[in-house]
């Protein structure tokens, strides 16, 4: 009984921070990202964004994964949904983490 109250108490702590207080996280958390850009610029050529300027990110391709439904820190690209994505994580996380341990638990053989 007392695990189920830590886990539980566990779980409610992580998904209010993932759902509460990653609005709160820097909107331009990634270091890498920054680092690549220096030497360039952003500008809008026919409505579309590109780089201008000599830069580690102009040789950058889109990730494999980069369309993915939480790609981005957000549900379907909709950055208004970062809680969202963080609950989801959280919890498909929770999910995997405990199908694996239980199917590696060790079994009692009496």
């Amino acid at each position: 009984m007392r695990k189920r109250g830590f886990f539980i108490g566990f779980l409610l702590v992580a998904l209010v921070i993932a759902g509460a207080v990653s609005y709160l996280a820097d909107s331009d958390p990634d270091g890498l990202d920054h680092a690549t850009m220096v030497g360039c610029e952003v500008v809008e050529v026919d409505g579309a964004e590109r780089l201008k300027g000599d830069c580690i990110a102009q040789r950058a391709r889109e990730h494999q994964l980069s369309s993915s439904p939480l790609a981005d820190y957000a549900v379907g690209g909709d950055e208004r949904s970062t809680g969202m994505a963080g609950v989801l994580g959280v919890l498909l996380t929770l999910g995997l983490a405990g199908g694996l341990f239980w199917l590696l638990r060790k079994r009692s053989t009496t």
